[in-house]
């Protein structure tokens, strides 16, 4: 059967069942063989229309609009009209300028103006054509959907139960929180050393209440044109409340929220006042926003931020406990090849370490059992011993964070804000 037979049928074929894109996409590649681009754009176009990412829609037509004209010898490309299944023109459009310099029989230049709506033009814009005026398009922001739930957190008991009571509680129970007046709106502060998991946590709490999760950071927002900066802002909130309910975290809020008696920027005080605002809900309802900070400096929050209102719970994320730091070790171990590994010793070892500091011995027993097995020639499990010389090398980071933090709720402390740190350092002796 020669290749004009198989064209006719499979043509057939394709007007009998338009939706079946992998034969048009088939008889495509067969038109473009045969030296018939015009015939193959027209169903690689048919093909985008359904599916503006297929992969292989795309190199098609790729490589038909960059193959220029149909081969010597090759049949006539059809009208435009008559290409089969193709989307006919819109009448009452007015038809886009041609562009400069290019010949009027241009066949390429009339295929793209036919498929305009589904097919990408072949140029881009000159650079000396005017920008977009801000504000036609919104910007794009991640909303995700955790999968992370609580019980994926090790340890944290106290903290937990603050948040069943803020947030958790009253989402399981409308009828009662109706009953109460209790509103689906609110804040809450997360402060402590870093790398205890303030950001993980946000994430369990987002994948409990099964919301969306989006996380906001200084990056996201600022902008070197003026107002810009308060409209990133803007837009984020707006996007929390569309996708309510949703968990909004502002992650170092200390940079966006610094204290403005201390900002010395017109654009970051500017920045603060909008951030007051959207917390306020004066930009839009808030209900079903539930807005989660986390700072490793809350004394340099601003205190308006804290204010009944906004992020008026605050909570203190410590290093894990023993409990949490077993949990944490088995999970940055359980893809490691290890053997006779001591975990209560480790834990025992490991007082004030965060859950960073923790993945970060791991790393560092892993690198000394293998650098051992380099050297000896030989694969060998980690070992406690690995471990142990780990534990010369890596220290906890959280004692520079308690040194500061001790001279805040020694001297600082007037609202009562810093009371759960002050009784964590006297349990532990270090106030």
């Amino acid at each position: 059967m020669s290749s004009d037979s198989v064209i006719d049928s499979l043509t057939a074929a394709v007007n009998a069942h338009p939706e079946d894109v992998p034969l048009r996409l088939h008889l495509a590649g067969l038109l473009l063989d045969s030296g018939r681009p015009a015939e193959a754009i027209a169903h690689a176009g048919q093909a985008l229309a359904r599916n503006p990412a297929d992969p292989q829609a795309q190199a098609l037509m790729q490589r038909a609009l960059g193959g220029g004209a149909p081969a010597p010898g090759a049949p006539a490309p059809p009208a435009p009209d008559t290409a089969p299944d193709a989307p006919a023109p819109d009448a009452t459009r007015p038809a886009p300028p041609r562009a400069p310099g290019r010949p009027g029989d241009d066949p390429l230049a009339a295929y793209e103006q036919e498929l305009a709506d589904v097919v990408p033009p072949r140029f881009s814009p000159a650079g000396d054509e005017p920008e977009p005026v801000t504000g036609e398009a919104d910007r794009m922001f991640d909303v995700e959907v955790s999968t992370v739930r609580l019980g994926d957190v090790g340890g944290m008991t106290e903290v937990k139960e603050r948040l069943e009571l803020a947030f958790l509680g009253p989402l399981r129970n409308p009828e009662l929180r109706r009953l109460y007046g209790k509103s689906l709106r609110g804040g809450l502060m997360l402060y402590g050393p870093p790398g205890c998991g303030k950001t993980f946590l946000a994430k369990a709490i987002a994948g409990e209440m099964g919301a969306k999760f989006i996380s906001l950071s200084i990056v996201d927002v600022l902008d070197m044109w003026i107002g810009n900066s308060e409209r990133n802002l803007h837009e984020l909130f707006q996007t929390a409340r569309r996708s309510a309910p949703c968990v909004l975290f502002l992650d170092e809020v200390d940079a966006l929220g610094h204290k403005r008696s201390k900002v010395t920027s017109s654009g970051m005080r500017t920045i603060g006042n909008q951030l007051l605002a959207e917390l306020d809900g004066v930009e839009g309802n808030n209900e079903g926003v539930f807005v989660l900070a986390a700072t490793n400096t809350p004394w340099d929050v601003d205190p308006a931020l804290r204010r009944p209102g906004r992020l008026d719970r605050v909570v203190l994320v410590l290093p894990p406990d023993a409990p949490a730091r077993s949990s944490i070790l088995e999970y940055h171990l359980r893809d490691r090849p290890i053997a006779n590994i001591d975990v209560r010793r480790i834990v025992a070892a490991t007082d004030d370490f965060s859950g960073a500091d923790l993945a970060h011995l791991c790393e560092s027993a892993a690198e000394y059992a293998m650098a051992d097995s380099i050297r000896r020639g030989e694969v060998r499990m980690i070992e406690q011993r690995d471990f142990d010389r780990a534990l010369k090398d890596v220290r906890p980071s959280t004692k520079p964070w308690f040194a500061t933090a001790r001279n805040v709720a020694m001297f600082a402390n007037e609202g009562g804000m810093y009371d759960d740190l002050v009784g964590y350092l006297k349990r532990r002796k270090l106030l």
